[in-house]
């Protein structure tokens, strides 16, 4: 078995990633930066004040005690109008995503939930209007500066720089949020996000050959669920200290219930339960973190709703075949379905089940070619797509290919009776209809 282009796996990555999946954690990391922040602020001017009445400055801390007051009004007013303006915001960004979903796939609310300048854009917002609240206590009545004990004019300075990152973000928000609505940037991203699925995903054919007798199971506890993704670092540690051998049984992606078998033992006894813990999650539906056919059913889901007679699109389900070839394109010399994951040792600890070629063709094409027997558009730009695949892939890969391109013609052949109408649907065009 050859593992080119196998990386251990590294602990702290689905954590990093299910962190990703939510849209609480920047906030509240934003809300500690924010007090650490301020607390420092306030030591900062508490120190000015210091050392201007031991140095009985008092004509230059009267000034900053006026300037702070006059910059009070402001800080007051952007303490009552930020959180309005974070309201009307995100209340429009909803609305933008929930037609984005509407036209395309819910499946691109991911999209906007993981997107880094909507959490950066949403924590400055949030902390901006915590830090206007935390300098308005430091304010104080007394106006004398031989008794006064803080003036928060770092405060009130850092309050203006945060307005302004703020209204900065904004701008760069409502862009990003704008691209979510075209068709174009959608399709691009997700084709970016399996690349990057890809480039971080170990890779190696194999099988399961050479492990030995099956000597136990490990059923699923907790919810039922989609297999969101596999903590492999913590599994391999727990089949080494254990000396044996751990076979994923479903997919990444499949959906599994309380008492389905999720690992099979190679070699000797099951692990204590308590290494085995978090090995596994289980979340409500899928993402990109180690499923490297999920981009590809994206894809497929927004060239099937552009298909349906209620939208008729067919140039958005071009749009999509075009990044499904160029995702196949890059995976057709490369090595698929098991992947044998090894501890440092160098022996194999994990067993993984992936998708193989011909999986990840008929995902990409099976369900588009059942729709395009009534549009000549995405029949020719599917037989070019095929055509390409075909003149890159090796001998023993062609087959799903060349099988998906009979079918099509077959299906175009029944579908359309006039035989000018039929040599037009397939005259394979990379445009479609160019």
């Amino acid at each position: 078995m050859s593992d080119r282009g196998y990386r251990r796996p590294r602990p702290l990555s689905p954590l990093r990633e299910h962190l990703r999946d939510t849209f609480w954690s920047a906030p509240t990391m934003g809300f500690v930066c924010v007090f650490v922040l301020w607390l420092a602020a306030s030591a900062v001017d508490e120190e000015i004040v210091v050392v201007l009445q031991r140095e009985e400055a008092y004509d230059e801390l009267g000034s900053l005690i006026a300037f702070v007051q006059d910059a009070k009004t402001i800080v007051t007013t952007i303490s009552s109008a930020m959180m309005t303006f974070i309201g009307v915001v995100f209340s429009i960004s909803l609305v933008a995503v929930q037609m984005a979903s509407g036209q395309l796939t819910p499946r691109v609310v991911r999209i906007f939930v993981r997107s880094r300048i909507s959490k950066l854009t949403l924590t400055v917002f949030l902390a901006t209007f915590l830090f206007s609240l935390l300098v308005l206590t430091s304010y104080e009545s007394e106006a004398d500066p031989r008794r006064v004990v803080s003036v928060p004019l770092l405060q009130s300075m850092l309050t203006l720089v945060l307005v302004g990152l703020s209204l900065l973000l904004f701008v760069v928000y409502v862009s990003a949020t704008l691209r979510l609505l075209q068709v174009g940037p959608v399709v691009d991203k997700i084709a970016r996000d399996s690349f990057r699925v890809l480039g971080r995903m170990p890779r190696g054919p194999g099988g399961p050959e050479g492990l030995g007798p099956e000597t136990g199971r490990v059923v699923h506890e907790g919810r039922a669920g989609v297999l969101r993704d596999v903590n492999t670092a913590r599994l391999v540690r727990a089949a080494r200290r254990q000396d044996v051998v751990l076979r994923l049984i479903p997919r990444i992606g499949d959906f599994v219930v309380p008492g389905t078998p999720v690992l099979a033992v190679h070699g000797g006894s099951v692990p204590p339960r308590s290494r085995l813990r978090y090995g596994v999650s289980v979340g409500v539906e899928r993402t990109l973190h180690q499923d490297l056919a999920f981009g590809l059913r994206q894809l497929s889901d927004i060239a099937l709703r552009a298909l349906s007679t209620s939208v008729n699109d067919p140039t958005t389900a071009v749009q999509c075949l075009d990044r499904s070839i160029q995702f196949l394109a890059a995976l057709v010399h490369l090595p698929l379905g098991t992947v044998h994951h090894r501890d440092r040792s160098g022996r194999v600890r994990l067993v993984q089940e992936g998708p193989g070629w011909e999986d990840l063709v008929d995902l990409a094409f099976e369900e588009i070619r059942w729709c395009v027997a009534g549009s000549p558009q995405v029949s020719r730009r599917l037989l070019a797509g095929l055509d390409d695949l075909l003149l890159l892939a090796p001998e023993e890969r062609k087959q799903p290919l060349v099988r998906h391109r009979a079918l099509l013609v077959q299906a175009v052949e029944r579908a359309v009776p006039v035989a000018a109408d039929r040599e037009f649907a397939l005259l394979p065009d990379r445009q479609g209809i160019g």
